[in-house]
């Protein structure tokens, strides 16, 4: 069975953020994600994951104003300099707490103007180009209008037609369950074509973004066919529990005993 991260901004919120990654230790958790690190210091970052022997799955870029409803800067023109900025800080962080991966989110813009198409694509050149000097993967994420209205990356198509436009080793696709349903359904066969292209796998149940096995798909079928197909990252566990947090993970036992430790 694939190895999961718990998404710490989604996950463990009885606890304070930092106090979240021993939480999710102790849970059994191998790695983490969340969507942002920046209200603390990185070395303050690597310091928690040390401690808690953790490894860092992956993070966001900066979005902008995320309070005031913004949601990244990459398709937006007139913010080319603060989305150039921000990819330095990205990476800065990325060294420090040693994340293999960084995701870069599009904006909210209409997906067929076309000077945010231009804008998307030299940010993804520039970011894909920055990221690979440093080591660090970049993968880009198609998001359901339904939960992110209006954002400009909103098709597993167009997504995977950005990266095959680039041709740039260092781009993949963040191939999230969730959205994946919502947009197209079709989440077997769309896992296996697009599977070359995968660079991170999340997971939540549909339609209410709970623990896996509590929706409309068969969750278990899909880490099944990520062994078929050979994944070999982490899978994020980017659900809202239902209740607390740890009384929610009843849905690790239901993967068998053959596979206990898999977190």
């Amino acid at each position: 069975m694939p190895r999961f991260a718990a998404n710490l901004t989604m996950m463990f919120n009885e606890h304070a953020f930092l106090d979240r990654f021993q939480a999710a230790a102790d849970a059994g958790f191998e790695a983490v994600e969340y969507l942002f690190p920046y209200d603390h210091p990185a070395d303050v970052i690597a310091e928690k994951l040390d401690a808690a022997g953790l490894k860092q799955a992956l993070f966001n870029m900066p979005p902008g104003d995320w309070a005031t409803g913004e949601r990244g800067l990459a398709a937006l023109p007139e913010r080319r300099d603060e989305f150039r900025d921000g990819v330095r800080k990205a990476i800065d962080y990325a060294r420090t707490i040693r994340s293999p991966l960084l995701h870069m989110m599009a904006g909210i813009a209409d997906a067929n103007d076309t000077a945010a198409i231009a804008a998307y694509r030299d940010a993804l050149a520039y970011a894909a180009d920055a990221t690979a000097r440093d080591g660090i993967g970049l993968v880009i994420e198609p998001i359901n209008g339904r939960d992110m209205p209006g954002y400009f990356l909103n098709d597993f198509n167009r997504a995977i037609g950005f990266i095959s436009d680039l041709d740039h080793r260092n781009v993949k696709l963040q191939f999230d369950i969730y959205h994946r349903q919502i947009i197209h359904g079709d989440v077997l066969v769309g896992l296996e074509q697009a599977m070359p292209l995968i660079g991170h796998v999340q997971i939540a149940s549909v339609p209410k973004r709970n623990e896996p096995g509590t929706g409309e798909l068969d969750d278990f079928r899909i880490f099944a066919a990520l062994d078929e197909l050979g994944y070999q990252g982490y899978v994020g566990c980017e659900y809202r529990p239902a209740g607390e947090t740890v009384a929610g993970l009843g849905w690790t036992r239901k993967l068998g005993s053959r596979h206990a430790g898999m977190l």
